[in-house]
């Protein structure tokens, strides 16, 4: 079964991975890590930089354990939610696994809500976490 996650260098991004590591091991399954950004700014060239260095850690801890897994660098000017769905569409997906976190609505308004597109959106089973405490 291919897993596809949604990670982004934040408690919710961790407790996510590590979510999706668990289901592959359980399900034999491989692992589609899905990294997005909207694309254009220097920021997030630097940015970029900077999960390089955190997504071959992770690469190598994988590896280590015997996952196999992809990693899916996206910066295409779309939603991380677009991005997420359209992979896990095209891979045929069973599951995609998702960090959430707690906003305010006025920061639900303002910002939308990638977790809500993700949801609504799959064609497939989602898991959403939350980061412990």
């Amino acid at each position: 079964m291919k897993i596809v996650v949604g990670y982004i260098k934040t408690p919710e991004g961790a407790a996510a991975l590590e979510a999706a590591i668990a289901e592959a091991k359980l399900r034999d399954g491989e692992l589609i890590i899905i990294h997005s950004m909207r694309g254009g700014a220097r920021d997030e060239e630097v940015q970029a930089g900077t999960y390089r260095d955190e997504l071959e850690h992770v690469s190598q801890r994988l590896a280590s354990e015997g996952i196999p897994m992809r990693i899916r660098e996206l910066v295409q000017g779309r939603s991380p939610a677009e991005d997420v769905v359209d992979v896990a569409t095209s891979e045929g997906a069973g599951l995609i696994v998702i960090g959430l976190r707690k906003r305010s609505p006025v920061g639900k308004l303002v910002l939308g809500s990638n977790a809500q597109d993700i949801l609504l959106a799959s064609t497939c089973p989602v898991l959403a976490v939350k980061a412990a405490g």
